[in-house]
């Protein structure tokens, strides 16, 4: 249930403040569900209003609107990553601020908030260079990167957040400020991994690499041979190069038409990854799988970067999931047994989609940890799980099975986590987590210089000092 906040004519003041053609939307509105509805069909959340600004001071309009009337603000760019139902707050839709400008002679691109790393990536491959996108050209960049940002080519070249010039952010008091490494430093150390808590990122300027091809896919096994996988891939990471990120994953392909024969109700144990140097360099680091096991499926090939969202074939259309994930700090043979154990069907049908085990370290690890927010780039792997919950029921039990499942690895585990693979309640409850003891104090402390009255309290938890 929608709880009013304000009356029709504060309404109708702040659409006469605004851009003609930016959408104000009540409860009630013919637009009010499709604008609600976020990405994550499992999200069923009730805004008491919803504004798509056209501009950076439609924005600045919106926030101080909201400070009048003490909404909270939501805010959300694509529709991804939502950490906390926006009910009877104030939800600022960013998409309509999208854009890239691209800059071929400096490699950077300024992004706008609501921009999607496709346009980005289509944008710089034309010119021969490459954004750090994580696995899905789908995804908003402004969220991925305020959370950090681990992508195929983050061995190489770090995380998305460590490639951000400066933000454009409006903030809790309406105030257009420009947060970098020399103008309001503090809220730049912030926004590198600290997510959405200080304001209203309205757009960003990041770093390209010159990336035009990369070879990069999926080697296929059954899911009999996992065990000998993991210990191979255990060996293998040891000895490879930064140019490569691989995963190890364990998949459950579902039984649904829209899933090629092969792979229709199957489960497999991958091979992923994506080598960013020489073609024949990818192929020989990859000999040591094809001469231990011929794979059914080989798709390892030379590939433009533009496709890279054929390495993890993330779904584009909306579905509900429920996402976790962690910080593993050592591949002992206990963590492929409980992989096996809860992730691969046994007399049922599976409750995870996948579960994945990416290489971390390289360019991620070399960062002086006191630059930015983001913690625990000491971890050498980040393990993520996803299933596809369409009811209530089956998210709780979903959840209490990823839950088993950590607690099964729990001597593995890394004390930290990785809060762009949480969600919902267990991103916020865990945030802590996310930092180290001195990051998340300071975080707090730039919670209450910047945003006191905690009204963009929809993403991580981040209280104020």
């Amino acid at each position: 249930m929608v709880v009013s906040r304000f009356s029709s004519t504060a309404v109708g003041q702040l659409q006469a403040g605004l851009t003609p053609g930016c959408q104000v939307i009540t409860p009630g509105h013919e637009r009010y569900d499709e604008a609600r509805r976020a990405w994550n069909l499992a999200v069923d959340q009730y805004p008491a209003l919803i504004v798509r600004p056209q501009t950076t001071r439609d924005v600045a309009e919106t926030i101080r609107f909201a400070e009048a009337q003490s909404l909270p603000v939501a805010v959300t760019g694509t529709g991804h990553g939502v950490i906390r139902n926006a009910d009877n707050a104030l939800l600022l839709d960013t998409s309509p601020l999208a854009g890239v400008h691209l800059d071929a002679a400096a490699q950077t691109a300024w992004i706008g908030a609501g921009t999607k790393w496709g346009t980005v990536l289509s944008a710089a491959q034309a010119e021969g260079l490459a954004p750090l996108l994580g696995s899905s050209p789908d995804v908003g960049v402004v969220g991925y990167t305020l959370g950090g940002g681990f992508g195929w080519l983050a061995r190489k070249y770090g995380l998305a957040t460590d490639s951000v010039n400066y933000f454009e952010v409006v903030t809790a008091s309406g105030e257009h400020i420009k947060a970098s490494a020399t103008e309001n430093a503090d809220l730049f150390w912030g926004l590198r991994g600290g997510g959405g808590n200080f304001g209203v990122v309205t757009g960003l300027e990041m770093r390209l690499y010159p990336v035009r091809h990369v070879y990069a896919g999926n080697l296929y096994y059954p899911v009999e041979n996992a065990r000998e996988a993991f210990t191979l891939f255990r060996q293998w990471i040891s000895g490879v190069p930064h140019e490569l990120t691989a995963a190890f994953v364990l998949m459950n392909f579902p039984p649904i038409p829209e899933v090629p024969e092969i792979f229709r109700g199957q489960s497999f144990v991958i091979l992923r990854g994506c080598y960013c140097g020489p073609a024949e360099q990818g192929e020989a680091l990859l000999r040591p799988w094809r001469e231990w096991r011929t794979p059914q499926v080989d798709d390892f090939k030379l590939m433009p970067f533009a496709h890279a969202a054929a390495i993890s074939n993330d779904p584009v259309d909306p579905l509900p999931a429920h996402t976790s994930g962690a910080w593993l700090r050592a591949l002992h043979d206990e963590v492929v047994e409980a992989l096996i154990q809860y992730v691969l069907p046994n007399q049922a049908p599976p409750l995870l989609m996948f579960s994945e085990i990416r290489h971390a370290g390289g360019a991620i690890s070399a960062v002086d940890p006191s630059t930015t927010a983001f913690s625990h780039r000491e971890a050498p792997y980040s393990l993520q799980m996803v299933g596809v919950v369409p009811t209530p029921e089956l998210r709780a039990r979903v959840g209490h099975h990823m839950a088993s499942l950590k607690q099964a690895l729990t001597p593995h585990l890394h004390q930290g986590v990785y809060l762009n693979f949480l969600e919902g309640e267990e991103a916020r409850e865990r945030t802590p987590q996310g930092f180290s003891a001195e990051a998340y104090a300071r975080l707090q402390r730039l919670k209450a210089k910047y945003d006191p009255q905690n009204r963009f309290g929809y993403s991580f938890a981040i209280p104020p000092a």
